[in-house]
C-alpha cells in the first residue's frame, strides 16, 4: 500500500510551531497565577482587611467620629444579638460617610472562633451610634 507524502508549506508550519508556544506559554501562566493564588490566599487577604481597616479608621479619624464610641455601640448591639457569643477582633470595614450626619453608617466584623462572622451596621443620629442591622 502506497501512501503519498503530504505537502506542508513552511508557513504552516511556523503557524503550528508559533500555535502551540504561545498556547504552552498561556497555561503555564495560567497554572502559575492558580499556584501563587493558593499560596498566598490566607496573608493576601489579612494584607487586604488591615489595608482597608487603617483606610477607613482614618477616614473615619479625619471626620470628627469617635471610633471609641462607634464600637461601644457595634459591642452593645453583638450582647444584644448574639448574648453570650464571644469575639476576638472587632474591625471597622466601612465607612459610609455622606452629606449630613443623619445618613452616616459604619459597618463593623466582629471575628469569632470557627471563622465566625457577624458584620454590624450602625447609623449616626447627631453623635448618638445605633445598630440599624446585624448580621
Amino acid at each position: 500500500m502506497f501512501t503519498p507524502p503530504i505537502a506542508i508549506s513552511t508557513l504552516a508550519i511556523v503557524l503550528i510551531v508559533a500555535f502551540v508556544v504561545v498556547d504552552t506559554a498561556l497555561l503555564l501562566g495560567f497554572l502559575g497565577v492558580r499556584a501563587r493564588n493558593r499560596s498566598q490566599r490566607g496573608s493576601y487577604a489579612e494584607h487586604v482587611a488591615a489595608a482597608d481597616s487603617a483606610l477607613e479608621q482614618a477616614r473615619a479619624s479625619d471626620r470628627g467620629w469617635h471610633r471609641e464610641v462607634m464600637e461601644q455601640a457595634a459591642r452593645r448591639a453583638l450582647e444584644e444579638s448574639h448574648p453570650g457569643w464571644t469575639y476576638s477582633q472587632l474591625h471597622l470595614v466601612l465607612v459610609d460617610d455622606r452629606p449630613g450626619v443623619e445618613e452616616d453608617r459604619a459597618h463593623f466584623v466582629a471575628m469569632g472562633d470557627g471563622g465566625k462572622e457577624v458584620r454590624v451596621i450602625l447609623g449616626r443620629a447627631g453623635d448618638h451610634w445605633g445598630a440599624e442591622s446585624v448580621e
